[in-house]
């Protein structure tokens, strides 16, 4: 049974990360020490060097040999069920939209698994916990951030109807002829890129993108140390450390940094906040709970596979979101208001879940 010294233990790992959080809101909001330039560079920081030496730390000290693919493989079973309910929705629903099918997507099952996810599962359930949700980082890093780049791509090539030439990578779609002042008749093609030339911006995207890859080097390394016996340098390992243990105390503080430089914490309006919030804190989890039971998943690992479908919105979603033009409001209203009030939403489904087992 849960006691309250365990939920204790929960806040306490928890607040160093609101403490972060503060403190970079407060230097752009309160002490006006950094100006929104110097924000950026702090942002780029994190994305370029903290960030991806945090996850591949956490990814290269797993043992890919010891996964536990029934919590893979629940996770992979309820984001086929939400793709498939968001199908149907946009084709079949008057009100149904392909676009809001993919922002939908990532409200509801894309997390903050590393930075938030980890020291919450360690107060919780102890390190076991924080390798389940660890192997579950490296997925969606690998997987699904990668389909939800190519989506929105492809979303954006279908949107976007730009004057181009004809080539071999092109597809013409709609042809309009005018005539100028002079009375000379112009051909006006309007193109949409190919498939491959979709791919292939995609992977250049993915390629500039270091957190896009370093969960895919942690896993690579994992398989070698883990097959062969190999131990990493200490040099190498001490010059991944001094970084990496920077990473959820920066990314959190970057993202204080943030808030501070929004105009309002709720940008899309009362309403679609809280649809944001009930797709992250009550569909997310709930698909994940057909998932897991679907699989036979019990007891402790159960808990932990909820649980970890609760945590607050990724924040490569709302940069795929702004880059994109595809609802960054709600997307960033998730991101900052879902990370302020997934403390009491996390602990009570710990509670929950505790009364229940």
């Amino acid at each position: 049974m849960i006691g309250w010294e365990d939920v204790y233990k929960v806040v306490e790992s928890m607040t160093p990360l609101y403490v972060a959080l503060c403190l970079g809101y407060g230097s752009v909001r309160w002490w006006h020490i950094f100006t929104p330039e110097q924000c950026v560079a702090i942002d780029h920081l994190v994305s370029f060097f903290t960030l991806p030496l945090f996850a591949f730390e956490f990814t290269a000290h797993i043992n890919p040999f010891e996964m536990n693919y029934l919590f893979i493989g629940a996770d992979v079973i309820s984001k086929v069920i939400i793709v498939v309910v968001l199908a149907a929705w946009a084709k079949f629903s008057s009100k149904g939209s392909y676009r809001w099918s993919i922002t939908n997507f990532s409200l509801c099952t894309l997390s903050n698994t590393l930075v938030v996810g980890a020291p919450l599962m360690k107060a919780m359930y102890g390190e076991e916990a924080v390798a389940l949700v660890v192997q579950s980082s490296v997925v969606q890093s690998i997987i699904w951030l990668t389909i939800l780049l190519f989506v929105l791509e492809f979303q954006k090539a279908r949107s976007d109807n730009s004057v181009t030439s004809v080539t071999g990578d092109t597809l013409a779609v709609t042809i309009n002829s005018t005539k100028d002042l002079e009375g000379n008749e112009n051909v006006v093609i309007r193109s949409r890129p190919s498939f491959w030339s979709i791919m292939k911006i995609m992977w250049v995207k993915l390629a500039l993108n270091p957190n896009s890859y370093a969960s895919i080097i942690g896993i690579i390394w994992a398989y070698i140390s883990n097959r062969w016996r190999f131990k990493m340098p200490s040099i190498v390992e001490g010059s991944v450390l001094i970084m990496s243990r920077a990473g959820s105390g920066l990314a959190m503080f970057s993202m204080g940094l943030f808030m501070a430089l929004q105009e309002k914490l709720i940008v899309c309006g009362a309403s679609l906040t809280v649809f944001s919030m009930v797709l992250k804190f009550i569909a997310g989890p709930a698909a994940m709970a057909i998932g897991a039971i679907a699989v036979g998943l019990h007891g402790t690992i159960l808990h932990v596979a909820i649980i970890q479908a609760a945590l607050p919105q990724s924040i490569n979603s709302f940069i795929y979101a702004r880059e994109y033009g595809l609802h960054a409001d709600v997307l960033s209203t998730a991101v900052i208001f879902g990370t302020l009030i997934s403390l009491p939403v996390l602990i009570g489904y710990y509670v929950v879940l505790g009364f229940l087992s």
